[in-house]
């Protein structure tokens, strides 16, 4: 059975989690640690009215954090009263997720990827070019659960890395990042089906990953894997 949008919130709290998270009222305060917009944002838990954004405005504060609201599936009349308090839209995103089944009938070719935990130097190197530091592969470390990181070679040279983790037999895969001189050269593609090989050792169903929705390249190869949109969220941002 395909995952509803509710399970893949689920996924991605649990792969890509914030360093600490608490409820004010119906909301839900996350300290990302530097960790990048997943994990600092907050999202409702229940009706917000505007005393309680006074509320999670100050905590949020507190932090040293931007204002910043994760929009998902059924939070309308949020979205609605953030937009009245001057908060804009930023980075909308898909939640697509694949059948692993149908994902390992291809192999990568031999010595063309990898899985490797802890992060090799190298890794790092790419997920430094990409603008992934420290802050968000401390996210990586604190996901809970089956994970490793990806390694990709292309022509004899380390070409691009990710990450991947397990939830509740589906798993997301994050931070994937391909340098510049070997794009266009299908490692994205090699990378999604060796996180699909690792992911079937470890019984998952599902093969899940988050797009952007201007990110028209990935989208698309994405969809040419069998990817399915299962739904998105988007953020709102107060500067």
């Amino acid at each position: 059975m395909r995952p509803d949008v509710q399970t893949l919130y689920g996924v991605t709290e649990a792969t890509w989690p914030a360093a600490h998270q608490r409820r004010i009222g119906p909301v839900v305060i996350r300290d990302g640690r530097g960790g990048g917009k997943r994990v600092s944002a907050a999202t409702a838990a229940g009706e917000v009215r505007p005393d309680d954004l006074q509320a999670a405005e100050a905590a949020m504060r507190a932090l040293d954090q931007t204002l910043l609201f994760q929009i998902r599936a059924g939070d309308a009349a949020l979205d609605a009263l953030l937009a009245a308090q001057g908060y804009r839209i930023v980075d909308p995103v898909n939640l697509l997720a694949a059948p692993v089944a149908g994902l390992i009938v291809e192999r990568p070719p031999r010595v063309s990827t990898f899985t490797i935990w802890e992060p090799l130097e190298i890794m790092r190197e790419i997920w430094a070019e990409g603008g992934i530091g420290p802050d968000r592969i401390a996210v990586m470390a604190r996901a809970r659960g089956p994970k490793t990181g990806l390694l990709g070679r292309h022509d004899n040279h380390p070409a691009a890395t990710g990450f991947v983790a397990l939830h509740e037999g589906i798993a997301m895969v994050h931070a994937l990042e391909v340098r510049a001189a070997h794009r266009r050269v299908g490692m994205g593609r090699l990378m999604m089906l060796q996180a699909a090989h690792w992911a079937a050792a470890q019984g998952a169903r599902h093969l899940a990953v988050i797009c952007t929705q201007a990110n028209a390249a990935a989208n698309g190869l994405y969809a040419t894997m069998g990817f399915v949109h299962i739904g998105q969220y988007h953020y709102r941002q107060k500067d």
